[in-house]
């Protein structure tokens, strides 16, 4: 693949979004602190985040901290229709529109010069076509590579628009740092810090062997080139989930065992309808953890067949649970998360395994259907009865 010679890829990234559309459909929340969400923080406005509020928090430690926050309930629809209204400001400047999550994407505007201006021009285009037809504050970062575009889009926020040129790069990108390299999450930053590397510079000056023998081969040999501003992934639209997944907001109180296991379902049964409905099946089962110091963690496990069966992903997040119960105990739980990953795209190839139940999919098909035509709240566990699924946070479609 022939190397980008021009900062033409931009990542756009909407501001605060749960609490800025809140801003925007009510005039009395304007310039004030806004708090998505009660007893967890799903989102916070600026005003919220100057105070230290930041998304995942407990409602009562972000009150704390903020006094003066407005607390909102979180309206997912709305969400949705100002994610759709946006993408469609995206595809109006460019084809070639990759989206992230429902708040953020990559565009490709390289062959666009003649037609509409320069990268610069272009992304000041957008962001005023994203204020006046959605109403809402977009951040903008524009350079030759993806990971460079998301870093600069980072330092950029909020409300606001970085180039970087390619005879800037190293200047840009090597005094920040480390952890503001896409990829780079707590642990990995952590194992950095112990061999001396705080800065993206240190990490590209640092020998690729020393990287690999610290963080992993696969890791290490990825940071060591984006450090290097090595990044030859192109913007793809339209390219199919490589996982799907869902989490829950869980705060920082205790919660006992059987609480966590009735959460588990409600977020296996998610996913495995969303897999379902796909047509998608999936090999490895992924349980995301997030302590209540904000630490993460994951455990997974790879099964020989692919499958979409709620029996089996139920099962097995159940053992990857059971696993990181010493942890849970001892740290506290803030974040619970199932993903299925190494998706298939053939559901119709899916053999099932005896033991873990519900062999032809009865149940499942049952679960849908019902699903489908009455809506979600219309059949739940016993286990969640009187304790609620939570929020299903909103999703890119199926691309």
């Amino acid at each position: 693949m022939p190397v980008r010679t021009t900062a033409s890829i931009l990542h756009a990234d909407l501001d605060a979004f749960f609490a800025s559309v809140e801003q925007r459909d009510d005039p009395r929340l304007r310039d004030r602190p806004v708090i998505v969400g009660g007893g967890v923080v799903l989102a916070a406005s600026y005003e919220a985040k100057a105070c230290g509020v930041r998304g995942g928090m407990g409602g009562r430690q972000a009150k704390r901290l903020c006094p003066d926050a407005v607390v909102v309930p979180p309206r997912m629809q709305a969400y949705v229709s100002a994610s759709k209204a946006v993408f469609e400001v995206f595809r109006d400047i460019t084809p070639v529109v990759e989206g992230i999550s429902i708040d953020e994407a990559f565009l490709d505007v390289g062959g666009l010069a003649r037609l509409s201006g320069t990268p610069r021009q272009i992304a000041q285009r957008l962001r005023a076509e994203v204020r006046r037809r959605v109403g809402l504050p977009i951040t903008v970062g524009v350079a030759r590579t993806k990971s460079l575009a998301k870093v600069a889009s980072a330092e950029a926020k909020p409300d606001g628009l970085l180039v970087v040129e390619p005879d800037e790069e190293e200047a840009f990108l090597h005094p920040l740092p480390v952890e503001r390299l896409w990829g780079v999450g707590p642990v990995t930053a952590e194992r950095l810090h112990a061999i001396g590397i705080t800065t993206i510079g240190d990490l590209h000056r640092t020998p690729r062997t020393t990287l690999t023998h610290h963080v992993g081969a696969a890791v290490g040999n990825k940071l060591h080139a984006l450090a290097g501003h090595r990044d030859p992934r192109p913007v793809v639209t339209r390219r199919r989930r490589r996982s799907i997944g869902s989490q829950r907001a869980l705060g920082r109180s205790i919660r006992s065992p059987e609480e966590l296991d009735a959460v588990l379902a409600g977020l296996v049964d998610r996913v495995g309808r969303r897999m379902r409905a796909a047509g998608r099946t999936g090999r490895t089962v992924v349980l995301r953890l997030r302590f209540a110091d904000f630490a993460r963690a994951t455990r997974s496990r790879t099964l020989p067949i692919p499958t979409a069966r709620g029996a089996t992903l139920l099962k097995v997040s159940r053992g990857l649970l059971a696993e990181a119960m010493p942890m849970i105990r001892d740290r506290g739980i803030s974040l619970l998360g199932v993903t299925v990953a190494n998706l298939d795209g053939d559901a119709g190839r899916q053999l099932e395994l005896p033991l873990f139940g519900d062999a032809d999919g009865s149940l499942d098909a049952a679960m849908d259907q019902v699903w489908e035509k009455f809506g979600r709240e219309a059949l739940t566990r016993a286990g969640l009865v009187r304790r609620g699924g939570g929020i299903e946070m909103p999703t890119l479609p199926e691309g």
